[in-house]
């Protein structure tokens, strides 16, 4: 039986030869984001419990044999992914190579995808949105580029000298623009561009999913999404197998629907959603960041959505906090623009009014230098519901 195996995501081709060793040896591997502190990273291992600890250095490696028992994996799994979304302590979504397998078939088949390609991986690989550009290319045998981190210079670089397909975050494609590669897949946050080129292609996944297995709004073949209860539920090839307990053990995180005993291999993803007739999924957030206040829904993104278009806003953030009176309030975090008056909440609340329900409307603006984000990008609700910014408890 295989072992779990830390492997430090530093970005190279260091970190692609560590992976292939570990894989090679029958073992599975546990992305560590460089970018922790020895503190959190010492709680992440302790937690998901990996037999040693490998960091790549040049053509060769480090490696620190770690007390945490023999670290056993099941012979299938692959991937032990840490995730928290946006909140939490991390947990492990394990991945199998069946998973891996079907999702860079899947994404390969949309997309089109020759040998003549060459993916370029420019995102952390300890998520899975960088780290899947990794392992699809590997799996598939298509030519691969990995850069240390983000960097729009080097990655009009590589665009320039053959880099065909790439994977990216909102605020990096509007750096380096999506002329020259045949795709870029937007994934990691919501995007707040209403029209992209043709060649960027949305995508709606989770870590548990694999990564994307909604393009355009559409399901990769092979995948099912259903709205339940106002949830999106998925079944797919690519789903994980489950979550790395303590004990070394695995949850399931798979069921059957609500409403048929009968089903089996679902997952309730916690994403707020529609499908429509004729399949088109429509995402509206985190179920948990929906606001209920004086007995109706708020969706933050659909604030938001309104409120970036202010001329004197550069970022924006809605989340509820608690209120005596309304059971939650819409609160509105935002980052000013340099040399533009900064907005009222009278100006705000009725900028919302004229574009949403009456009870969208944030009933405190709190002005702040920065949000609280994740490493890719996704504004962090969760510490603004605790009051958590970059400026200290709000």
């Amino acid at each position: 039986m295989g072992v779990l195996v830390a492997v430090v995501a530093h970005g190279g081709p260091a970190f692609v030869a560590a992976l292939r060793q570990v894989w090679d040896e029958g073992d599975a591997v546990l992305p560590v984001d460089p970018r922790l502190p020895d503190p959190a990273r010492r709680r992440l291992l302790a937690m998901l419990r990996p037999a040693a600890l490998v960091t790549p250095a040049g053509a060769g490696r480090e490696i620190e044999t770690l007390d945490h028992g023999r670290g056993e994996i099941g012979a299938e799994d692959a991937l032990v992914v840490p995730t928290s979304g946006t909140t939490g302590e991390p947990k492990g979504v394990v991945l199998t190579h069946d998973a891996l397998a079907a999702h860079a078939r899947m994404v390969h088949a949309h997309l089109g995808v020759t040998r003549a390609d060459r993916w370029l991986a420019c995102l952390p690989l300890a998520h899975v949105g960088g780290l899947g550009v990794v392992v699809r290319a590997l799996i598939d045998g298509i030519g691969l580029e990995v850069h240390p981190g983000f960097d729009a210079e080097a990655v009009i670089v590589a665009r320039d000298g053959g880099a065909t397909l790439t994977s990216l975050v909102p605020t990096a494609l509007d750096r380096v623009g999506a002329e020259g590669f045949r795709w870029v897949v937007l994934g990691g946050s919501a995007d707040t561009v209403a029209e992209r080129p043709a060649n960027v292609v949305r995508t709606w996944g989770l870590t548990e999913t694999g990564g994307g297995v909604v393009y355009d709004g559409r399901p990769l073949p092979g995948v099912e999404v259903r709205a339940i209860d106002g949830e999106l539920w998925v079944r797919s090839p690519t789903l994980a197998r489950g979550v790395r307990r303590a004990d070394t053990t695995v949850g399931d995180l798979r069921r059957a629907r609500p409403e048929d005993p009968t089903s089996t291999g679902w997952l309730a993803t916690g994403d707020g959603g529609d499908v429509a007739a004729n399949g088109t999924v429509t995402v509206r957030g985190r179920r948990d960041d929906m606001i209920v206040t004086g007995g109706e829904n708020v969706w933050p993104d659909t604030v938001e959505a309104v409120l970036r278009l202010h001329p004197a806003l550069a970022e924006v953030a809605v989340a509820g906090r608690p209120d005596t009176e309304w059971g939650q309030r819409v609160v509105a975090w935002v980052v000013p623009r340099d040399g533009v008056p900064r907005p009222s909440l009278d100006e705000v609340r009725g900028r919302v009014r004229d574009a949403l329900p009456a009870w969208c409307a944030p009933r405190e603006l709190r002005v702040v230098a920065a949000l609280p984000r994740t490493p890719l990008g996704k504004v962090r609700r969760g510490a603004l519901r605790t009051g958590e910014t970059p400026d200290g408890p709000g």
